[in-house]
């Protein structure tokens, strides 16, 4: 552990000498969060806005229950399976920047600036932006924003394959997005404790409110045991249909379960992480599991999948949104229905900007500490202890990206980038087995090696068919480029970077 919270004797020895030296003792992050703390910010940095956004696509998808809950299912076991595996290089390595730390240590440091450049540059930026700007339009429910003029708004720089960028459209919304991030980084500048009390306070609300819609559904509902196993997939056709139906269906699982990793980020600032933190990722997946079969349950329950399917289709083909959630909730709350749905948007955003937006700033944080990105990102308040330039410019790139509105684009790019990155770190587990066979793993992978390969294949199954179904896109003209490959691109735009940083720190290991 970098920085105990109390030092052993040489410590304060060594602390003492170089306070007589006049030497400036270096501040440290502080382990100020327990084992509640970190399972409400692994739950809440995966619980947002996918399980009331996804499903009215899944159903489109995949017009069966019993195959739907399916995909529910195993999405959540690979999850599992992936939580597993990064637990135990978690116990291995409890620092600040997570995944960032174990790349460098089963890769080395260039796999590792790679995967830190990619989280800043837009896997986590991107995704703070995108659930922010759900956060603004659910706010958009109860009012509306201002807008510019016609003129104002069509102002736009074109960006070949990403599209056009319009700063000035949707201003208000955009607006109150930027204030949000803004609010909760000063929120988070000032110190773990607030942020922490936010996250277990939002997580347990969000909770709450969807445990409260599953029974207000199965008691007040006006639903059909039925529904459950009403489907309209034939399997006549051939089993190959329904199988790629499945896993673009998983696609949209994967996106509500995604945020998993995001714990171990701060790995550093958690008590006794080599015990808390696998523990908190296996109950928090356990947890969150749980409640998306829930609330699908409570959705089938009220609303038949092929209806779901066509009112999400009807409502894309007018160019507006589908929530099965408000559907359900107006089954039983009448037209309140609508404004139940939009609070629990809102309180489940909120509490997911928060954790995602405190939990990934420690990634630029370590990059900096290995010298491998700006230096100034090192630095941790005096006071409060957290790593205050790191999150200022998280904030000012996430504004940014909010402004351009591209970050939905960006982000979908990018996902196939993740995937990689997720079974690379599974991989990792192997490869410190033998790479640092008598390094103390406090917590061992169950089914070792059984759980990370398959956890691996799948992963690799999944980037493969992503992969194809953008160049099918692309080629039949439904996209404008190769998504996943210019997911790539994106990464490898920060190569020059790691070279620039590395040539810096070559010279500044050099003795004068």
């Amino acid at each position: 552990m970098p920085f105990p919270t109390r030092l052993p004797a040489p410590g304060r020895d060594k602390r003492r000498s170089m306070e007589s030296a006049g030497m400036k003792q270096p501040v440290g992050l502080r382990r100020e969060l327990g084992l509640i703390a970190a399972v409400a910010f692994a739950i809440g940095s995966v619980i947002g806005s996918g399980i009331f956004k996804k499903p009215g696509l899944m159903a489109s998808q995949l017009e069966s229950p019993l195959l739907l809950l399916a995909v529910w299912v195993v999405a959540g076991l690979m999850t599992l399976f992936g939580v597993l595996s990064i637990a135990e290089i978690s116990s291995m390595f409890p620092e600040a920047g997570g995944q960032y730390i174990y790349f460098n240590k089963s890769y080395g440091e260039f796999a590792g600036y790679l995967y830190g450049w990619a989280v800043f540059i837009v896997i986590q930026t991107g995704s703070i932006a995108s659930i922010a700007y759900v956060f603004s339009d659910s706010l958009g429910y109860f009012f509306t924003f201002p807008r510019l003029g016609a003129a104002w708004e069509s102002v736009a720089l074109h960006i070949p394959w990403l599209g056009d960028i319009t700063p000035f459209k949707f201003i208000g919304l955009k607006g109150c997005t930027i204030l949000l991030i803004l609010f909760l980084t000063a929120v988070n500048y000032l110190g773990v404790r607030l942020g922490s009390a936010i996250q277990v306070i939002f997580t347990a609300l969000k909770i709450a409110v969807i445990l409260a819609l599953v029974i207000l559904a199965f008691t007040l509902g006006h639903g059909s045991l039925a529904n459950f196993t009403q489907s309209s997939v034939r399997f006549g056709s051939g089993f190959a249909p329904v199988f790629l139906a499945f896993i673009v269906a998983m696609s949209g699982a994967f996106w509500a379960y995604d945020g998993w990793i995001n714990v171990t980020y701060l790995a550093g600032e958690i008590r006794e992480p080599h015990k808390n933190l696998p523990r908190a990722m296996v109950i928090a997946t356990i947890t969150f599991i749980s409640v998306y079969l829930l609330i699908n349950l409570a959705y089938f329950f009220i609303i038949p999948v092929h209806v779901m399917g066509a009112r999400y289709l009807a409502a894309e083909a007018s160019g507006q949104s589908y929530l099965v959630a408000t559907d359900v909730a107006s089954s039983f709350l009448g037209h309140w229905g609508g404004s139940l749905i939009a609070v629990a948007i809102l309180i489940s955003t909120f509490g997911t900007t928060n954790g995602t937006l405190m939990m990934s700033a420690r990634v630029y944080y370590a990059m900096a500490r290995e010298k491998l990105f700006f230096q100034k990102l090192q630095n941790v308040h005096p006071r409060f202890r957290t790593p205050g330039p790191s999150l200022v410019i998280q904030g000012i790139w996430t504004s940014v990206l909010i402004l351009s509105g591209t970050f939905d684009q960006l982000t979908d790019m990018l996902i196939f980038v993740s995937w990689i990155f997720y079974a690379a770190a599974a991989l990792g587990v192997i490869v410190l087995r033998r790479k640092m066979p008598e390094r103390e793993r406090p917590y061992r992978v169950w089914g070792y090696p059984a759980i990370p390969v398959l956890f691996i294949v799948f992963a690799m199954i999944y980037v493969v068919f992503t992969l194809y179904s953008d160049i099918s896109n692309y080629m039949s003209g439904r996209a404008p480029l190769i998504n996943s490959l210019f997911g790539l691109l994106l990464v490898a735009m920060g190569i020059p970077g790691y070279l620039f940083w590395k040539r810096r720190k070559r010279k500044e290991a050099v003795p004068i």
